[in-house]
């Protein structure tokens, strides 16, 4: 009694791959099929058979038998060969979910192996099997796992001519539209690809006086983040979001973008929107972590990463997420969550950052440079270049840092942020002072709300000794921030100039906004201590003055540095018992 195909066929298109399989060993083994007088229909019944593994995910299973499918096909008459060709041709789809009877075809064959391989990480050997089908006979989905697979080799311009293959026959193919604006392709370029023949009712295909406004305007955003744009990018998402409220996709984009540009709130309120509308969400989440990890909000935290767990813990986004929650409780875990990031997805860009960012708080900026470099290889970015800056000052590589820093001015000239990096180069040594002044300056010229601008400047004037410009500076970000940093940094000044209540004032609101803010934290407990020496001061004294000027009478006749006399009045005020 035979197995009949139509059977495996039918399992196959309801999804019982399992099932499937297990009627496929019958099928192959069935005595009634002669591998020498009837190759083609053994040919056919291993292909069903491999498209059962290829589902089940037994991949190396599926490669096997495909390529005992493809042996048997060889020793097929000529003639027969071609006319099964022909018809297959025409009724198959390249994909392994298809399963028609009319024999197989060598190219989809040779194109299921290419994706096993792809889904094994095997770039390599997926490419040797797509090379071996004809460009003339590449469908839409040949060339653009052939675009993929020859970016992850680095073979951009080929890359560029199959991911333009794709849009030339599909406009809306949007993996190949934001592939092409990463490797460079200008907007213009990408656009004149899409059709503009007329169809039989006289209208451009796919309804292109409506549908071609909005893909252009998708085009122009993606080429502008891609070429650091940032700002243009946000504007033309922002355009088709009007459009086309609630959009997941573009919110997430928007997002993204606001994450890499350091506008943290308004990242995180898009990325819990986008949650409120589909919870089950994985794309772009594990940048959300990182900024809840930020913002401190570790209830959040916690319960993203539960959810993403629940969803799909196979995904890089899951494992970065992962790597997040266990920064600063379990750095080698942390560390290790990050890998496996990019041995799933090795494009994975924040798998890299989180990566760079770990190796920078174990202090080890040099494989923390190789992380950071390998986030630029596939796409350089605000972060990468910050990465990099962070890494080459922790190792006194001033000159590297500096040629990091242009770097980023030079890819985004309009960028506060990369001015401002310029400036911490600069800021490193005592001699590059007024250099870095001057593009602290330049950046909240060009941004005047960036805050990072602003207390790298403040920094700058404490440093050589301007604490009252310091103080007026950071007073007027304080109507439109409510950022524990700014608060922290308020303190540090005041602390320095003996206002001590204005200090403590500060780190408390510092802690009301961010309770795990460790400079407050630390801070607020040098303050106490010091507040405890000044209350100290004004009894010996035994007069009712006011604190300050008890601390100038007694810093008068000394020359040491404050720090030196808080640090040897506490040791004495310890050692009599008396704090």
């Amino acid at each position: 009694m035979d197995v009949p195909k139509d059977q495996i066929s039918t399992l196959l298109d309801h999804g019982l791959y399992n099932s499937a399989q297990m009627l496929g060993c019958f099928l192959v083994s069935s005595s009634s099929v002669n591998a020498e007088t009837t190759p083609h229909v053994k040919a056919e019944n291993l292909v069903l058979l491999g498209d059962a593994l290829f589902r089940e995910r037994e991949y190396r299973r599926a490669i096997h038998t495909y390529k005992q499918a493809l042996q048997h096909y060889k020793i097929i008459p000529k003639q027969n060969t071609m006319a099964r060709n022909s018809l297959s041709t025409s009724n198959r789809s390249s994909s392994p979910n298809s399963f028609n009877m009319s024999g197989i075809n060598e190219n989809e064959v040779k194109f299921k192996i290419a994706s096993c391989h792809s889904a094994l990480n095997e770039n390599r050997a997926a490419l040797v099997e797509m090379e071996g089908i004809p460009s003339k006979a590449r469908n839409l989905q040949m060339n653009l796992m052939m675009g993929k697979l020859y970016r992850n080799s680095k073979h951009t311009r080929a890359a560029i001519v199959c991911y333009k293959e794709c849009l030339r026959h599909f406009p809306c193919v949007i993996e190949a539209i934001i592939a092409l604006a990463e490797l460079g392709v200008a907007a213009k370029d990408i656009i004149s690809l899409f059709p503009q023949t007329l169809n039989r009712s006289g209208r451009p295909p796919f309804d292109h006086f409506d549908s071609s406004r909005w893909l252009q305007r998708y085009v122009e955003a993606q080429c502008c983040i891609a070429s650091n744009d940032y700002k243009g990018g946000l504007e033309l998402f922002t355009e088709l979001l009007q459009r086309f409220p609630n959009n997941v996709h573009i919110l997430l984009e928007i997002a993204k973008v606001e994450a890499i540009i350091g506008k943290s709130d308004e990242a995180i309120m898009n990325f819990e929107k986008v949650r409120s509308i589909d919870p089950y969400i994985v794309t772009y989440m594990d940048e959300y972590a990182m900024l809840l990890k930020i913002k401190s909000d570790l209830s959040k935290l916690n319960k993203l990463v539960h959810d993403l767990l629940s969803i799909d813990p196979t995904r890089p986004e899951v494992f970065v997420a992962l790597s997040v929650l266990w920064d600063k409780k379990d750095e080698k875990g942390a560390l290790s969550y990050a890998e496996k990031s990019i041995r799933i997805d090795e494009r994975h860009i924040p798998g890299y950052i989180m990566k760079g960012n770990l190796y920078l708080s174990m202090n080890r900026p040099e494989a923390a440079v190789v992380a950071f470099r390998g986030a630029q290889e596939l796409r350089p970015d605000l972060r990468s270049y910050q990465g990099l800056v962070r890494s080459y000052l922790a190792l006194s590589k001033i000159k590297e840092a500096l040629h990091a820093a242009r770097e980023a001015m030079k890819a985004m000239p309009q960028s506060a942020k990369a001015l401002k990096l310029v400036g911490d180069v600069h800021a490193s040594n005592s001699g590059g002072r007024e250099k870095a002044k001057k593009f602290y300056e330049s950046a909240l010229r060009l941004e005047p709300g960036y805050l990072g601008a602003a207390l790298a400047l403040a920094e700058l004037h404490v440093i050589e000794g301007r604490n009252g410009d310091a103080v007026s500076l950071l007073e007027r970000y304080l109507k439109d921030w409510a950022d524990d940093s700014l608060h922290v940094k308020l303190a540090q000044v005041f602390a320095a100039t003996y206002m001590l209540q204005d200090a403590l004032s500060h780190y408390q609101a510092a802690l009301r906004i961010n309770p795990q803010n460790e400079a407050a934290k630390k801070g607020l407990e040098r303050l106490e201590k010091q507040m405890k020496v000044c209350l100290l001061l004004c009894t010996l004294h035994q007069a009712d003055i006011p604190c300050i000027y008890s601390l100038r009478i007694w810093l008068a006749p000394n020359t040491m540095p404050l720090s030196v006399h808080w640090e040897s009045l506490v040791l004495l005020l310890k050692g009599q018992h008396i704090l």
